[in-house]
């Protein structure tokens, strides 16, 4: 069986974490990686483009590759799946679809999160039905929007923001707080190679803390 690209990745990963391959140092190329590791120049070429993605590599067309002299590695994004979210703090989860209605191609949704019956937080979605058509027919009351997209829509790229915002009416009313409550709000868009899969505002229950790993 052929080596996939998975294990050139690891290997070449190794190799310069150990500093078998320098910083700055220029990488055999495609041709005697593939030869050596007993598989097709493309699967080197993907090994070789992640770690390029994620800061290890420095690729050149006609000058090689070299390995980073100060690698930096790319923040990789993931959408969070709030029931996990939710049940990691020990508490129960719940949601309520409180709208779902079609406009033109898109799929607009409002969904209520809560952890043992209190709000967790509140989401503005569009889907896109363009690009997701079975999001059309999916029963969102059962499996909220954000968990059937991370199952069932993956993307490629996308962005993300976090900032403090009052509370409007609308987030007052189902946060159950006053408006104009300082709230961490999250804006966050999706893509496919085809085009904008989601587009989300989620607005969190006062108090909320966002806690990253590095």
């Amino acid at each position: 069986m052929s080596t996939g690209w998975q294990e050139v990745q690891a290997e070449v990963l190794r190799r310069i974490q150990n500093r078998e391959w320098p910083p700055g140092g220029l990488i055999p190329g495609e041709v005697a990686l593939a030869r050596e590791f007993g598989c097709a120049r493309a699967t080197v070429n993907r090994a070789l483009q992640a770690l390029a993605d994620d800061g290890w590599l420095e690729r050149r067309r006609r000058a090689g590759t070299r390995v980073a002299l100060s690698p930096l590695r790319r923040a990789q994004m993931s959408v969070a799946v709030l029931r996990k979210e939710v049940e990691a703090l020990g508490k129960t989860y719940g949601h309520r679809l409180l709208m779902r209605e079609v406009a033109g191609s898109l799929l607009c949704l409002q969904t209520l999160h809560q952890a043992d019956g209190a709000p967790y937080g509140i989401e503005d979605r569009e889907i896109d039905l363009t690009h997701i058509p079975a999001a059309g027919s999916a029963d969102f009351t059962i499996l909220s929007a954000n968990e059937w997209l991370v199952q069932n829509a993956p993307f490629d790229h996308g962005n993300m923001s976090y900032m403090s915002e009052g509370a409007t009416a609308f987030d007052a009313r189902h946060l159950e707080c006053e408006e104009a409550t300082p709230l961490l709000v999250l804006y966050r868009e999706t893509f496919s190679e085809a085009g904008r899969i989601t587009r989300v505002r989620l607005a969190h229950a006062p108090g909320h803390v966002v806690r990253l790993q590095i």
